[in-house]
This record gives structure tokens, sequence and C-alpha cells, in this order.
């Protein structure tokens, strides 16, 4: 008779051990799926900073070129000058 008490008490254990199991796993599931959750809400929030960086380095760019366009500017008239005057030396031989 112990034999068989012992059996049903450890059958009885392993199965609350088993639905306590259960519970943990199915825990540690919904865990992972807001982990995935939130690591999905974090590659949106980089992939928008790198579009933002880069938008905003673009406007960077053209900034710079803004600052230096009256160098820019003096530089194509020099340029220009110095077309024409070959183009005259040239027209003229």
């Amino acid at each position: 008779m112990d034999t068989i008490s012992l059996f049903t008490t450890r059958v009885r254990q392993m199965i609350i051990r088993c639905k306590e199991l259960e519970e943990e796993n199915t825990r540690l599931r919904q865990e992972i799926e807001r982990k995935d959750a939130l690591a999905g809400q974090m590659e949106e929030r980089l992939r928008s900073a790198h579009h933002d960086y880069d938008n905003l380095m673009a406007a960077k760019i053209l900034e710079v070129s803004d600052g230096d366009l009256e160098n820019t500017k003096r530089r194509l008239s020099r340029l220009i000058r110095e077309v024409n005057k070959c183009i005259t030396l040239i027209s003229d031989k």
C-alpha cells in the first residue's frame, strides 16, 4: 500500500509541477511577444532617426553650399571671363 500511495503522491506532484511549468511557459511566451513588439517599435524609431539624420545631412550640405554661394558666383564669373577671352583670341585668328 505504501508504494501505491507514494506513487500517487509523486504523480500528483508531477501534475502540479507540470501545471506550474505550463503557466511559466505561457508567461514567458507573453513576455517574449511584448519584447518582440518593443523591438519592432525600436527598429521603426531607428529607421525614422536614420531618415531624419539623412535629411539633416542633406540640409546641412545645402546650407554649406548656400554659404559659399557668393564665392561660387565669383569663381564662375571669373571662369566665364577667362573663357570669353579665349573665345575672343580664337575668333581674332
